[in-house]
């Protein structure tokens, strides 16, 4: 009953490293040393996965499933004799009584004809059993499985969104990480020059000024990791309990680009919820049919009172007797025919709106998948130059250390180099997990 799409087997995942052709050394061997710690990571299906079976609307399927079935039970008891227990009392304003020759005859002979009473009463059990209905159970049950189909599918609509959800915390971390091992690169490449105009200053080839700038620099690199570690720390506290699991450690989806492209076959839970409310509209068009067949059954009647079914002996003697009634019925209501032709017509009016909302909903995905697909072809243009830019960058950065070493020019130029080969490589690591996020956007937009 449950989604198609939620696997409850967690599938273990090697994380491998780090692609290296952007990165330092001081990276490639951070990846190295984490990569035993990385292979415990969750991974983006392992936290959607999660998520779904975290999120409380998940209950609802136990809850849809269970009502369905009891629904279903109670119409198949309409097949269970049906009895019923009544008691009346009545005062009638005339009764059915002898003629008057007769009376006076039989009055003549000595028999005394009380007649009937006015005051009647009566205590009886009715037992109805149907023996063939035409279909109209059968309907109601497939009516009543129907609707609980209806109801899952919109479920599953509402359970859906929750992958989206994940999806932005989980690459907002990834990107947090990759701008926390850039900020520790820059550190490191300010330590360096810093360690080297010390030595500079110490020798009276730079200024005090010129040492004290790089310090300050990097203390400011050092206060922006302190508000990423704590922009991670928030962000996976709330992935962790979106999710219900611990995810202090999560893999970067190991996709290529070619995955990317634009998905041809649509499987989202929207579809199957209009395709379950047309079954739930065919169902109900089938009970138009069972409502014009006729109906067999037989019943019994027995009561305790009086008049009984005797109604001469009633006439001689106001006693109460027991009394008894078994046969067999046939009804035929053709009073369906009136409404038929509406009703169905009804049914075809909802049958288009619901085809209707299936092409509006074909042709906004459509269009969200041709957007992706464009985002998608613009980062991959851009991660085409941004490796160049970074080797420029750095090529220049080299120099600039190279033409302060000898006094061409100040630590202002140098920081401002610094600065832009680590905003290359930021913009660099940015295109690479926007790319990476569209590529499973648009699997969420077709759920392949």
């Amino acid at each position: 009953m449950l989604m198609d799409n939620v696997r409850w087997n967690k599938r273990a995942y090697l994380c491998t490293t780090k692609s290296i052709t952007t990165m330092n050394k001081r990276k490639i061997m951070l990846s190295l040393v984490m990569l035993p710690t990385a292979i415990m990571a969750q991974t983006l299906e392992e936290c959607q996965q999660a998520a779904e079976r975290n999120y409380p609307l998940i209950k609802q399927y136990g809850l849809i499933e269970k009502t369905t079935q009891l629904t279903v039970a109670n119409i198949q008891k309409g097949w269970l004799p049906q009895v019923s227990a009544s008691a009346q009392a009545t005062y009638q304003s005339d009764v059915m009584s002898w003629p008057d020759q007769m009376k006076t005859m039989m009055t003549g002979m000595g028999t005394d004809m009380k007649g009937l009473t006015k005051d009647q009463y009566r205590v009886g059990i009715d037992v109805n059993q149907t023996l063939f209905d035409g279909g109209v159970i059968s309907s109601q049950k497939a009516i009543a499985r129907q609707q609980g189909k209806v109801q899952e599918a919109q479920t599953e609509v509402q359970l859906y969104n929750v992958r989206k959800r994940v999806n932005e915390m989980y690459f907002s971390l990834l990107m947090l990480d990759e701008q926390i091992v850039l900020n520790h690169d820059m550190q490191e490449l300010l330590a360096g020059n810093e360690r080297k105009l010390q030595a500079m200053v110490k020798s009276g080839t730079a200024a005090e000024s010129d040492w004290q700038s790089v310090k300050a620099e990097r203390l400011k690199v050092m206060q922006q990791a302190t508000s990423l570690e704590s922009q991670k720390r928030m962000l996976t506290m709330m992935l962790s309990t979106f999710c219900g699991i611990e995810t202090n450690i999560i893999q970067k989806p190991l996709v290529k680009a070619e995955n990317g492209e634009l998905m041809s076959e649509n499987h989202r839970p929207e579809l199957r919820a209009l395709d379950a409310q047309i079954g739930l509209l065919n169902a109900q068009e089938k009970a138009l049919n069972a409502a014009l067949m006729p109906k067999l059954g037989v019943f019994a009647q027995g009561y305790y009172g009086y008049p009984g079914l005797n109604m001469f002996e009633d006439m001689m003697s106001h006693k109460w007797s027991l009394n008894g009634i078994i046969g067999a019925r046939l009804t035929w209501n053709i009073g369906a025919l009136y409404t038929r032709k509406n009703d169905k017509a009804k049914l075809q009016l909802q049958r288009d709106l619901t085809e209707s909302n299936r092409e509006v909903f074909l042709f906004n995905n459509r269009m969200e998948q041709l957007q992706q697909s464009e985002e998608i072809s613009r980062y991959k243009q851009l991660m085409n130059d941004d490796a160049e830019i970074i080797y420029l960058r750095a090529a220049v950065r080299k120099a600039a250390e190279s033409k302060l070493s000898h006094g061409i020019i100040d630590v202002n130029d140098l920081l401002r180099e610094i600065n832009q080969e680590n905003a290359a490589r930021v913009q660099q690591s940015i295109h690479e997990i926007e790319m990476l996020k569209e590529i499973y956007d648009n699997k969420i937009t077709t759920n392949n």
